[in-house]
């Protein structure tokens, strides 16, 4: 089964602050905050929500067609994921924009303040997808462009390619009409759990009236795990893979949404798929950098083991041979 992951593509800028964003914060002076935070370290990676999730999709084995906007800085990146087994011949590179980036300092609550700057990323609205239908089964629309995320969008309908939404980091950006054209006839919805409450505010749909337009609802909820809803109104929890550190969160959920999707490509169902996708999390969890994580089988398996039993180990240690 061959993915189309359409997202951003970034170059990661990483801080560590050595305290609690929470305690520099004045809530009766919020309106004119200024506050500049003195960090530990800074590491620099390859990032971006489609780079990460396409990434992890070709160390699982599978077949991910990379579709983005990126500068002419692109070249080594674009070798580190071809290495990986990730086609990159639908990425698009500007005449004069850089790569996206990605600036973000995390403190020791694991808490997060980010910002992100388009640079190339803007021109992914001149991407069409019409090329791609044939041999593409499944469309991940992730984090992009906001016009190009809506326009992937209605391109898969009109070409009848099964796609995922996954706006994630874009909802803060997008209008809730926008927000109703993303999922609307989705085969799949992503979201974290802070997500899923403002897709509702911001569309002022229900629950039910969401369960109405998409296949199934994937809801990740941190520590707690994840939650699965598919339009019938049937419900699969899976808890997470318990952690040995936490480094760092950043890609933790491009990493869930990528064992998640090999694991459904690989026939797996639902509950194996969501402790795939687990389990990539947790070793991107462990990990600075988005995609310096790596596989070992052995280990997974046994982990996997640990935290499912031996028969979810077994079936998802064997799309990992």
């Amino acid at each position: 089964m061959t993915i189309a992951v359409t997202g951003s593509i970034a170059t990661d800028h990483l801080m560590r602050f050595p305290g609690r964003f929470a305690d520099q914060l004045l809530a009766d002076q919020l309106s004119h905050i200024s506050l500049s935070f003195l960090v530990d370290d800074l590491v620099v990676r390859r990032g971006g929500v489609g780079g990460n999730i396409a990434y992890a999709m070709g160390v699982l084995g599978g077949t991910p067609l990379l579709v983005g906007a990126v500068g002419a800085d692109f070249a080594e990146y674009r070798a580190w994921l071809e290495s990986a087994g990730v086609d990159c011949d639908s990425v698009h590179v500007s005449e004069t924009a850089h790569t996206a980036r990605f600036v973000c300092t995390t403190d020791e609550d694991m808490a997060q303040i980010a910002s992100f700057y388009p640079g190339a990323m803007s021109e992914a609205r001149e991407i069409s997808l019409e090329g791609l239908a044939e041999g593409v089964d499944l469309v991940l629309i992730g984090a992009n462009d906001p016009a190009a995320m809506i326009r992937h969008t209605e391109q898969c309908r009109e070409l009848g390619l099964p796609f995922a939404a996954d706006p994630s980091q874009q909802l803060a950006r997008l209008s809730g009409a926008e927000a109703k054209e993303l999922i609307g006839g989705a085969k799949y919805l992503f979201t974290n759990e802070y997500e899923w409450g403002l897709l509702l505010q911001k569309t002022e749909l229900t629950e039910s009236e969401v369960a109405e337009q998409v296949g199934l609802r994937v809801t990740t909820l941190g520590a707690k795990g994840v939650e699965m809803v598919d339009r019938e109104g049937n419900f699969v929890r899976v808890g997470v893979v318990p952690e040995k550190a936490k480094v760092d969160p950043t890609g933790v959920g491009d990493a869930f949404r990528a064992g998640f999707l090999v694991g459904q490509s690989a026939g797996l169902g639902l509950e194996r798929s969501a402790q795939l996708g687990s389990l990539v999390a947790v070793l991107v969890l462990e990990t600075t950098g988005t995609q310096e994580w790596t596989l070992d089988r052995d280990d997974a398996v046994k982990r996997l083991a640990e935290a499912y039993g031996t028969d979810a180990a077994d079936e998802i240690g064997a799309l990992l041979e």
